[in-house]
C-alpha cells in the first residue's frame, strides 16, 4: 500500500482500547491500523493462566511478518506490556521501515501507587501453585486521573464489561517480568528512531523507565534517535486520560503527519464551529498585542508550542510551561505583535499576516495557528526576512535541555524513591509540595471534595507554597530528600 501503516499492541489484560481514540487520530491522519488481541485476552482473566510471554511475543512478531510487506511505511507502537513487546519486535525483527514508540513502557515497577512490597513477588512466583490461582486485582485509580473517566471505569469493572480484565493471575505478572528482562537487553541494537511517552505521575512505573530507555536506544549506532515526551497530568493510561491530545500530537508529528491530518483537521473540527476559532483567534491576537506570552499559552493545551526560526538568543520551540519560562527570558524585554492582517481560517487552521515588535525591530511575516477543541495546539512565526531577526537578536538558541539545577531536581526525586522507610505524613506532604511548586510552579485546579482527603491534603501543601519560586522550591526539595537520606545512612 501507498498509505504508510501503524502497528499497535495493546497492554495486559487490555484490548485497543488501551489506545483510545488513536486508531481513528492515525485513520484521519491517512494511515492504515493493525492490531491483534494477544493470547489470553479478550474473553475471561482465567484464560490467562499458563500463558508464556512466548506466546504474546510470538504473536506480535507474526503479526509483524503478516503486515511488513503491505507498506512501505510501517511505525510499530505499543501501550504498557504493549510497549515491552514493541521493543522486542523491533529488536527481534531488525525493525527499519518505521518509527518505534513506547508509551508508559512498564520497564521499571516503582510508581508512587505500587506497594512496597512489590518486590517479593519472585518469591510468590517459586510457591508452587500459587502464581496460577493468585489473582491480582485491577484497583483504583485504574491508573487514569481523570475523575470522571476514572468513574465510568469503575462502573464498567463493576458492570462485568470485558474491555479490559478487572484481576489478571500472579503468574502473568511473573511473564511481564520475563519479557520485563529481555526488553532491557540489547536495547542499543533497535536501529529505528524511538519516541517514548510517560506520565510524570504514573503510579505504576516512574520517570526512571523512560530515561532508562532513551539513554540505551540512544547509546546505539545512531545516537540521539531516541527522545522522549514527558506528560504533566495523567496517570499510566496516557492514551485515555487527560493528556489525550497532547500524546496524540506528539505521536503524529513523530510519524511525520501533516498538520491538518495530524489533529483530524482535513475536515472541519465539529467541536468549533467558525465563529468559535475566529472568537478563539481574536483572544490569541489580543494577548499578542499586548505582549502577554503567558495569557497566550493559557489558551492553549498544557503542552502548547510557540516556534520561532532562526538562530539567535530568541530562536527555538518553546513547549509547555518550561517552554514558556525560556521564551520569555526575551519576550519580557518588550516583544509583541501588530499590524494583523485579514486571518484565513480553514479547517482548524488559521493564517494571519502580522509585524513582530521589539525594541527597534518591525519584523513583518506571517503567524501560523493551530487549534483544536476550543484550545490553541502551537503557534508559529515565519518573517519575511529572518536574517534581520537573526541579526537583531544576535546571540545563540537558548538552549534546550535541563539546567543544572533541573537535573539536580530530578536527581532527589529519583533518589527519594531509594528511601528504605516511608517519611512520617508531615515530611511526605512537604515532599509532594516542594517537587509539584518545583516542577509546576503554583497549584491549579479546584481543592478536591472532603471524600477525598488524601488528594484534599496534597492540594492544601502545594497551595501553601503559592508564590514560591520554582527555583527556591527545587533547591528545598533537594534539601530535604538529602537530609533524609543522609539521616538513613548515619542509623544504618
Amino acid at each position: 500500500m501507498a498509505e504508510p501503516g501503524v502497528f499497535l499492541i495493546h497492554g495486559l489484560g487490555g484490548t485497543q482500547y488501551d489506545l483510545g481514540s488513536m486508531h481513528k487520530r492515525l485513520k484521519n491522519a491517512g494511515f492504515v491500523t493493525h492490531a491483534l488481541t494477544l493470547p489470553g485476552h479478550g474473553t475471561r482473566p482465567e484464560d490467562l493462566s499458563g500463558v508464556k510471554m512466548e506466546a504474546w511475543l510470538e504473536a506480535a512478531r507474526a503479526k509483524y511478518r503478516e503486515i511488513v510487506g503491505q507498506h512501505e511505511v510501517l511505525h510499530v507502537m505499543g501501550m504498557c506490556m504493549g510497549a515491552l513487546l514493541a521493543l522486542e519486535v523491533a529488536k527481534l525483527e531488525r525493525h527499519a521501515k518505521g518509527r518505534l514508540v513506547a508509551l508508559a513502557p512498564p520497564v521499571y515497577i516503582d510508581g508512587w501507587a505500587t506497594p512496597w512490597y512489590r518486590g517479593l513477588r519472585s518469591l510468590l512466583y517459586r510457591i508452587p501453585g500459587l502464581p496460577e490461582r493468585m489473582k491480582v486485582a485491577e484497583e483504583e485509580p485504574y491508573g487514569i486521573k481523570n475523575e470522571q473517566l476514572r468513574a465510568i471505569v469503575k462502573a464498567k469493572f463493576e458492570r462485568g464489561e470485558n474491555f479490559h480484565y478487572g484481576w489478571v493471575p500472579l503468574a502473568c505478572l511473573r511473564e511481564v517480568d520475563r519479557l520485563r528482562a529481555a526488553a532491557m537487553r540489547g536495547l542499543d541494537q533497535i536501529a529505528c528512531p524511538t519516541l517514548v511517552v510517560h506520565a510524570r505521575e504514573d503510579e505504576l512505573t516512574s520517570l526512571r523507565s523512560a530515561h532508562f530507555l532513551v539513554e540505551r536506544i540512544g547509546s546505539g549506532k545512531r545516537a540521539g534517535q531516541a527522545r522522549m515526551v514527558v506528560l504533566e497530568d495523567s496517570y499510566h493510561m496516557v492514551c485515555v486520560d487527560n493528556d489525550r491530545e497532547i500524546v496524540g500530537k506528539h505521536v503524529l508529528e513523530f510519524f511525520n503527519a501533516n498538520a491538518a491530518g495530524g489533529f483530524g483537521m482535513n475536515r472541519v473540527d465539529p467541536a468549533m464551529a467558525p465563529a468559535e476559532m475566529a472568537e478563539l483567534l481574536a483572544s490569541a491576537r489580543r494577548a499578542l498585542e499586548q505582549g502577554d506570552f503567558a495569557g497566550l499559552f493559557r489558551l492553549g493545551i498544557p503542552d502548547f508550542a510557540w516556534l520561532q526560526p532562526g538562530r539567535n538568543r530568541g530562536s527555538g520551540a518553546f513547549s509547555g510551561s518550561k517552554g514558556l519560562r525560556r521564551l520569555r527570558k526575551w519576550t519580557d524585554e518588550g516583544a509583541s505583535f501588530s499590524a494583523f492582517g485579514a486571518a484565513v481560517i480553514n479547517a482548524g487552521m488559521a493564517v494571519q499576516p502580522a509585524t513582530l515588535l521589539h525594541r527597534d525591530l518591525a519584523s513583518p511575516g506571517v503567524l501560523a495557528v493551530q487549534m483544536r477543541k476550543g484550545k490553541l495546539l502551537e503557534a508559529r512565526w515565519f518573517p519575511d526576512d529572518l536574517d534581520a531577526e537573526d541579526s537583531h537578536f544576535g546571540g545563540e538558541p537558548l538552549p534546550d535541555g535541563p539546567s543544572e539545577q533541573e537535573k539536580a531536581f530530578e536527581a532527589a526525586a529519583a533518589l527519594s524513591r531509594t528511601l528504605r522507610k516511608a517519611p512520617d505524613n508531615a515530611t511526605l506532604l512537604a515532599m509532594y509540595a516542594l517537587y509539584k511548586q518545583g516542577s509546576q510552579g503554583d497549584a491549579a485546579g479546584e481543592r478536591p471534595g472532603i471524600m477525598d482527603m488524601v488528594g484534599r491534603a496534597k492540594h492544601d501543601a502545594w497551595t501553601a507554597r503559592r508564590g514560591m519560586s520554582r527555583e527556591q522550591a527545587m533547591t528545598d526539595y533537594v534539601a530535604l530528600v538529602n537530609r533524609l537520606k543522609d539521616g538513613e545512612s548515619q542509623e544504618a
